[in-house]
């Protein structure tokens, strides 16, 4: 038996927020308040930490890093953490972790990281089963100083070289560089802010360049336009974007040129900021070479044709549209003539999320029941045919290999991921791109359960638990719930740790992601977004009412847009948590779309010069809603200094109103603001920075359920 399991059950039966005697709590750094007054509509808004929103101030700077260093000694007084942080140190180097397969010619270039690494290095192998080299490590970049992590790579179709971004700090700010395959060396290009090629570059059948998104200087998510760059150093050419002449683009729109070797014709695709609709042109590609930005681009898809992707198929163009059913059907579309539209998968109780191209064929991966399934769908006629997966899980990643051949990385809750090579007619062949997991999950199950919502919607929740009878265990319930997003069954060694100490894991599917198809993400969206939070609450009680948890053992999470899951559970329903971690998390509503991530985050939240918006939003703020007296929940807020998604102040904000509505509580909880300065958004955080933050949120959660291994000593 591992240590971390002992004494269990000694706690798990106490009442125990309220049975473990305290001492009064170090009162954390005063927040001065300069309240500043708005009226919307009518309603007057008075924000009394409005000047935390000048990040570059001195008073700012020495604010947060006070609140940063109070935190941290807290932290350091729970005596069970650093033994947690090393449980989740062994679990994470268990085994090496691969993901991100971009197939070139016969090599298959991808992301591995080995144990005791703390960022990815990009790899390649001769096919699936040869040998491999790496190619690149980012934390030693020649030419490039600082610590760098990889946003994003794609490899030119002649295999000789790889254009990737990279950013330090966690950043996504990326700096986009050209690596010889050959030799592992970078090239001269230093092309800056290219964070948004998420997608990765669009590279000319030649090689002889690509195309690529950049934005201004002074501008992160904003005004981007596509660039033709020619490998040599010629100047770029603008080919399609903000600026455009013939064409009017709002400032968050985001575009994108796609290429497809089997078509003459390139594809701009115009992400209309957070939107899951889309509009897509057309250009022949010898035109948009020879002619630049003045190319003619014809529009083939607007928004009104609902399409949430899309892609080149010789004289054809193939979408995944909800314009007649939420759950979409797979339509395939002339570019020239009058041929009608054909549709190669109808409508199902199945929702399609994605599909890829392979050799005369697509893959379409479906979420059914909240697992993932393939089908096949020939381009050429014949009947769909589902592919077989060895067990009901997550696909993450689809790529098509030569001889009609699939490669698909899959995981579940309980299942350590795998890679697979997938052929009809034909088992799932295990190969090597992933090693197997050498972790026992024996000892852990998961179920879905439905939970009935305020209005009566049946809500899913997955819930992952050690095996055996049901008992009120330690919870961790986490919630999203926006554009659309699904939250699939995905294995976590590090969530093993939790389990070792009798916890549950749950995710409540709110309304808002996609999980139910586009009509569960509109059933949470902009005016309905009350919907999320109540979701939420109800699958709180579910799991205190059932005997899964109890509210002195139930601790609720949200991340990013989920800081508006959280924030408003722990506002509408304090009573329900002994704890909630804040993390990254949208707070103010009202002053998200001035942030350089606001505009394009408009579409999903709504904005308040819309009345009708600005009344849904303000009655679910978080951080105007925070109540002097309430009896909150034990709450910890984690922000990175470098976010380029959720400016810092956000999360400073509310942490700073949580504390002022709690000072004069003399049996408050604590709230405590966690600063990282090393990392942003959580992309591209290194391993150790990602598990510093799960320890410190574990053991503040175990303190708050009165684990005895983590009271505070000395604090």
């Amino acid at each position: 038996m591992h240590p971390m399991r002992l004494a269990i059950s000694a706690w798990f039966g106490l009442a125990l927020g309220s049975a473990l005697a305290q001492a009064p709590l170090p009162t954390p750094p005063a927040s001065p308040v300069k309240p500043v007054v708005d009226r919307y509509h009518g309603t007057t808004v008075t924000d009394p930490y409005r000047w935390m929103e000048d990040m570059k101030s001195p008073e700012f700077q020495q604010w947060l890093k006070a609140q940063a260093d109070f935190s941290a000694a807290g932290l350091r007084t729970l005596p069970g953490r650093e033994a947690l942080r090393t449980r989740l140190g062994q679990l994470a180097d268990a085994g090496v972790s691969t993901g991100g397969y971009a197939p070139l010619g016969a090599q298959v270039v991808y992301l591995k990281r080995e144990p005791g690494q703390n960022q990815r290095r990009l790899w390649i192998r001769q096919g699936v089963d040869g040998p491999e080299r790496q190619l690149l490590d980012p934390l030693a970049v020649p030419g490039l100083p600082g610590k760098h992590s990889i946003d994003w790579y794609s490899p030119s179709p002649d295999g000789q070289r790889i254009a990737l971004g990279l950013s330090e700090g966690g950043s996504e700010n990326s700096t986009l560089v050209v690596l010889d395959v050959a030799t592992g060396a970078l090239g001269a290009e230093r092309l800056a802010h290219a964070g948004l090629n998420e997608p990765g570059v669009a590279w000319l059948p030649d090689g002889s360049g690509f195309f690529y998104n950049r934005h201004p200087a002074n501008e992160r998510y904003n005004k981007s336009a596509v660039y033709l760059y020619r490998l040599g150093g010629k100047a770029d050419v603008r080919v399609f974007g903000w600026g455009m002449p013939r064409h009017r683009f709002d400032i968050a729109d985001l575009p994108y040129v796609k290429l497809s070797k089997d078509s003459r014709w390139a594809l701009a695709e115009v992400l209309h900021g957070d939107a899951r609709d889309r509009s897509y042109y057309v250009t022949p590609l010898s035109e948009l070479l020879n002619k630049g930005e003045r190319a003619f681009w014809r529009r083939v898809v607007g928004p009104q044709d609902k399409v949430a992707s899309a892609t080149l198929v010789g004289e054809h163009l193939v979408t995944l549209t909800q314009k007649d059913d939420p759950r979409r059907s797979l339509v395939m579309r002339p570019l020239r003539t009058r041929e009608a539209p054909r549709v190669l998968l109808a409508p199902s109780e199945q929702v399609l999320m994605e599909m890829d191209k392979g050799e005369g064929e697509l893959l379409v991966r479906s979420l059914d029941a909240g697992v993932s399934r393939l089908t096949r769908v020939p381009l050429g006629g014949g009947a769909p045919q589902r592919l077989a997966l060895p067990f009901e899980g997550t696909v993450r990643e689809m790529a098509s290999l030569k001889g009609g051949e699939w490669l698909v990385s899959l995981e579940g809750w309980t299942q350590p991921p795998q890679t697979l090579v997938l052929k009809p007619g034909t088992a799932p062949r295990t190969v090597p791109l992933q090693p197997a997991s050498k972790l026992d999950t024996s000892g852990v199950k998961s179920e879905r359960v439905l939970v009935t919502s305020h209005d009566g919607v049946k809500v899913p929740l997955s819930i992952v638990s050690p095996a055996g009878a049901l008992v009120a265990r330690p919870t961790i319930l986490t919630g999203y719930g926006a554009y659309g997003i699904t939250q699939e069954p995905r294995f976590s060694a590090s969530r093993l740790a939790w389990h070792e100490l009798g916890g549950r894991f749950a995710v409540c599917h709110v309304r808002g992601g996609g999980e139910l198809g586009e009509a569960w993400h509109q059933g949470a969206h902009i005016v309905n977004k009350q919907n999320t939070v109540s979701d939420m609450i109800a699958c709180a009680k579910y799991l205190n009412e059932q005997g899964y948890s109890s509210p002195a053992l139930l601790a609720g999470t949200g991340g990013s847009a989920g800081g508006i899951t959280i924030g408003g559970a722990i506002n509408q329903a304090p009573q329900l948590f002994a704890a909630a971690q804040a993390a990254v998390g949208v707070s103010d509503m009202l002053r998200m779309e001035l942030t350089p991530n606001g505009p394009p985050n408009i579409a999903e939240f709504g904005t308040v010069t819309n009345p009708a918006h600005f009344k849904a939003m303000f009655a679910l703020s978080p951080y105007h809603n925070v109540k002097d007296g309430q009896a909150y929940p034990a709450v910890i807020v984690t922000t990175g200094a470098n976010d380029p998604r959720v400016d810092a102040w956000m999360p400073a904000k509310f942490a700073a109103r949580l504390q002022a509505a709690t000072a004069k509580n003399v049996n408050a909880k604590p709230v405590w603001l966690r600063v990282d300065y090393e990392a942003g958004h959580g992309m591209g955080s290194s391993v150790a920075s990602r598990l510093d933050e799960q320890a410190d949120v574990w053991s503040f959660f175990l303190w708050q359920f009165g684990h005895p291994a983590y009271q505070p000593v000395g604090h």
